[in-house]
């Protein structure tokens, strides 16, 4: 019963990840921080031996240090090089790819969608604070929605998924 709520905490904090990065263009550190810290128990209460979890530490510092690249050269912001680590914690190494394939087309389908948004005359857009800061050229785009939703599709092809949920 345990394993089950926390292997709920995956998606649900992708969810929030996402809606948070949508609403107000940051991701806060917390959910990363949660998903590392429960990760572990999860993975000791799946069974997971401990090799696959080396593995999947070392898929999160991997991703963690290209992160921070790519956050270093203005490219990826921190919040969702912290997500797209911790993510791939949670994935592991065997279907990384599939999960970096599914942020790829997400992704470019978002920043497609919001370029072709910011090209609406300013007077002609009105709505929330959020919807304005998605129009506003000097606005980066909220790359955690790619981020949630690749992870969301990648999550139930995942060796933790499937010890615990069958």
């Amino acid at each position: 019963m345990i394993a089950y709520a926390l292997l709920l905490v995956f998606p649900a904090v992708m969810i929030l990840a996402a809606l948070s990065d949508l609403f107000t263009l940051t991701i806060p550190n917390r959910l990363s921080i949660l998903l590392v810290a429960v990760f572990f128990p999860l993975a000791f209460l799946a069974g997971l031996p401990l090799e696959t979890i080396l593995m999947h530490v070392a898929a999160g510092a991997g991703i963690l240090l290209v992160g921070f690249i790519l956050f270093s050269t203005g490219t990826l912001g921190g919040g969702d090089a912290k997500l797209l680590a911790a993510a791939s914690l949670w994935v592991g190494i065997v279907p990384l790819a599939d999960f970096f394939v599914y942020v790829a087309l997400i992704g470019g389908a978002l920043a497609v969608g919001i370029l072709i948004y910011r090209q609406v005359p300013d007077e002609s857009v009105a709505g929330p604070a959020w919807a304005m800061r998605l129009h506003d050229k000097g606005h980066g785009i909220p790359y955690g929605i790619a981020i949630a939703g690749a992870a969301l599709i990648t999550f139930p092809f995942t060796q933790l998924y499937t010890l615990i949920a069958g």
